[in-house]
């Protein structure tokens, strides 16, 4: 199993209008990203329900170190630039880049589920 021990995000927000909003949208679409990396597939005949369906918790949620650099957009209201998907587009690539610096193995196919890391090790291993 994957354990997460800390995630750091810097985002380019332009002007911070309200920070707290600002780090609430990133706490968000960092636990997106952390579900597409490790949990959420969609099995036709057994993840129909969000029973079955695996999505994070917050104990999934490492403690996250906000970084938001503001360069005020002249275009954007205040000075803000937008905020969206911006913050799920790294989170998976990053969390799958952990992943290959702890175990030396790339896994391609998210999630990374446990026994699709332990295929890795094992396919690296037999090369060897």
């Amino acid at each position: 199993t994957v354990k997460l021990i800390r995630i750091t995000a810097a985002h380019d927000v332009g002007k911070a209008i309200n920070p707290v909003l600002v780090e609430g949208q990133i706490e968000g679409g960092i636990a997106q990203g952390i579900g597409m990396a490790l949990m959420e597939e969609y099995i036709p005949g057994r993840t129909e329900n969000l029973h079955d369906y695996l999505i994070p918790t917050i104990g999934d949620v490492p403690p996250i170190e906000h970084i938001l650099v503001e360069v005020p957009d002249p275009e954007g209201p205040f000075g803000a630039k937008g905020l969206g998907e911006h913050v799920l587009i790294p989170t998976a690539p990053a969390i799958l880049n952990a992943i290959r610096h702890a175990t030396g193995v790339l896994v391609t196919k998210v999630p990374a589920t446990p026994s699709r890391i332990l295929a890795a090790i094992r396919e690296k291993e037999a090369r060897r």
